[in-house]
């Protein structure tokens, strides 16, 4: 009972952790617009990272999470040992301002844990490829949607924008089967931009003021958006792992049972973390890729909060450093290519790609010194 306390401990420590590792991910974009000043933006991202707990009632990735190591070969020192891991590296990636993915790091270490302890067939491959694919693919998404906002909002005939809104809009609710408060979200989130942009297009002469106070209210909307999409993401992978030590100890049967406090708890350790902000990474994300503007800022963090709400309905276990990194990208390849720092751009990259290996190594390093004494 001793360990399981700990592991619990641990994994809400994580949370925390990556609560303020990621909270550039959430205010990055609002805060180098200067929408909201830096401590006003991150209560602003943590009350809507803590309100993803009444709208991701699915738990999708924290089952996947959970399922990415056989049931039968999970223990609490492996646990144990993928948690001590994924610390670790969070701790030092935040330390020199590289903002890598927090989901990958619990995922390499949950893995590289259990390979230790027994063997390559002890993951699950499917579920693991799945999770390396987007690696790419969630920054490309974000990429591609955050251009298409971009472009479209740019556009000077007020109808073809109104028409290209609803026909995206509604092709993809269409599409993706978002549970219903998903699905109203969306809806009124469309509602709202189209009747600004109506609002805006009446006042008469046109006025750069106007529009980009009007882009500065839509920022906050969309912020919020992202910073639902990030805490129903994010939180639900230190649930899935809490879980599984809860099966591992004897205290339930499956991972289907989790009790209540499991995702309160998590939803509320990635609030309070992420109020405790992550300066070193805001600046990484919110200025270095590409300088943004609020029409920018509204791109981006829309773009991300569709390309989380679509992955995480999905139950693959995203990387919400990569989605918004991506849909940054996007929103300054519009302007022109050269606006996009490509050179930070390829660094981040390779911290990507040496996330999950590097988590698995120290992760079986570790597994290797805790099964001296369990």
């Amino acid at each position: 009972m001793t360990l399981l306390i700990v592991v619990i401990a641990l994994a809400l420590i994580f949370d925390y952790i990556n609560g303020f590792h990621d909270a550039a991910n959430s205010i990055a974009t609002i805060v180098s617009t200067k929408v909201l000043t830096p401590f006003q933006a991150v209560l602003w991202a943590a009350f809507f990272n803590s309100v993803a707990y009444f709208i991701f009632s699915d738990h999708n990735v924290a089952n996947t999470i959970a399922k990415t190591v056989h049931q039968e070969v999970i223990t609490l020192p492996v646990i144990l040992s993928g948690l001590i891991a994924a610390i670790i590296w969070n701790l030092l990636t935040w330390w020199y301002g590289i903002p890598s993915s927090s989901s990958h790091t619990l995922i390499g270490g949950f893995a590289g844990a259990a390979i230790a302890h027994a063997g390559f067939h002890s993951i699950e491959v499917e579920k693991i490829s799945k999770t390396v694919l987007f690696i790419f693919l969630a920054p490309l998404i974000g990429m591609i949607i955050a251009a298409f906002i971009s472009i479209v909002t740019i556009i000077q005939n007020l109808w073809l924008k109104l028409a290209i809104i609803l026909v995206s809009v509604t092709l993809m609710l269409w599409l993706i089967d978002f549970n219903p408060l998903i699905r109203w979200g969306l809806i009124g989130l469309s509602v709202i931009f189209i009747l600004s942009y109506i609002y805006n297009d009446l006042k008469k002469p046109p006025s750069a003021y106007r529009t980009g106070k009007m882009y500065k209210r839509l920022q906050l909307l969309s912020s919020a958006a992202f910073s639902i999409g990030h805490g129903g993401n994010d939180a639900q992978k230190v649930m899935g792992i809490i879980t599984a030590a809860l099966v591992a100890n004897g205290n339930m049967a499956s991972l289907s049972e989790m009790p209540p406090w499991v995702p309160i708890s998590c939803y509320t350790a990635i609030g309070v973390g992420t109020m405790s902000g992550g300066w070193r990474i805001v600046k990484t994300m919110g200025m270095r890729i590409t300088k943004v503007t609020p029409l920018e800022g509204v791109s981006a963090e829309t773009a991300g909060a569709i390309t989380l709400f679509m992955t995480e309905r999905l139950g693959i276990p995203v990387s919400t450093t990569h989605t918004i990194a991506g849909s940054i990208m996007g929103v300054g390849a519009t302007k022109r290519l050269s606006a996009v720092r490509w050179g930070v751009t390829v660094n981040l990259l390779w911290a990507w790609i040496l996330t999950i290996p590097v988590s698995a190594i120290m992760a079986a390093i570790i597994f290797a010194i805790v099964s001296l004494f369990f």
